[in-house]
């Protein structure tokens, strides 16, 4: 699979996003945009779940120490 970068003006951006989303071979659009609220929101409801299942017991998890060491 390849990628590529393109780099747009802002009134152009829009746009292209949207012939690109229209193309049946593009399988990822990335984009630099900032989050919404929404999925702002929704990441931390995802995190705190996680956090409930880890005291639970139910979720194992890296220690810190490790966690450093594969970055």
């Amino acid at each position: 699979m390849r990628h590529i970068t393109v780099y747009l003006n802002d009134n152009e951006y829009n746009h292209f996003i949207e012939l690109a989303k229209n193309l049946s071979y593009v399988l990822k659009i990335e984009t630099d945009e900032e989050p919404t609220k929404e999925e702002i929101v929704d990441n931390l409801k995802d995190g705190l779940k996680e956090v409930k299942l880890y005291k639970e017991g139910k979720l194992a998890t890296t220690n810190s120490k490790d966690f450093l060491n594969e970055l």
